[in-house]
């Protein structure tokens, strides 16, 4: 494996390392503040700069936050959601829809302040939907399933039979279910 030194358009440090081993992948990290880029040995200089700098891109637009397209509703809707019933804690930094959560209704992710929820509550009534970024933003306040965390989901008056609906629809979803 060779190394090879250069900078990328911002000014950033990048590393190329060719590996005799690789034969036809190329990946790409940042370690120590320098991006660092593996290509198989036998790339030409030519495929080894075409392969920097779409390497290089991909990991700046991963660095690059943009909300998620339908985001800012969301947020809207989790901030009334947390002055209503939260007073005013448990907001998120970031909330969006995602799909590959089928497990799940939603997810917290309390160090970085997101939630997701999952794409199979859209459709779903408002109050349903609404108890799931509560219970979710709970999170963001009370990591645990505690009795702290379901007091403070006691401000909601629909909590219980939200609950129930998502448990109902949990069994339809798990028996081929479709109530059509």
């Amino acid at each position: 494996m060779t190394g090879n030194r250069g900078w990328d358009g911002a000014g950033a440090p990048v590393e190329v390392r060719r590996s005799t081993r690789r034969r036809r992948t190329v990946s790409a990290d940042v370690r120590n503040g320098v991006t660092v880029v593996s290509i198989p040995a036998h790339f030409t200089a030519k495929q080894e700069k075409e392969w920097v700098e779409k390497m290089v891109a991909k990991l700046q637009a991963k660095r690059t936050v943009r909300p998620p397209e339908g985001a800012e509703p969301l947020r809207m809707r989790a901030e009334e959601l947390a002055d209503r019933f939260l007073d005013g804690r448990g907001k998120p930094q970031t909330i969006a829809w995602v799909t590959n959560q089928n497990s799940r209704w939603g997810s917290a992710t309390p160090a970085r302040r997101r939630i997701r929820l999952s794409h199979k509550l859209q459709g779903m009534p408002d109050w349903v939907v609404d108890y799931v970024i509560l219970h979710e933003m709970a999170h963001l306040i009370e990591s645990s399933h505690s009795p702290a965390f379901w007091a403070l989901l006691s401000a909601y008056p629909r909590t219980e039979t939200a609950k129930a609906f998502l448990e109902g629809a949990a069994f339809a979803a798990d028996h081929g279910l479709s109530g059509r």
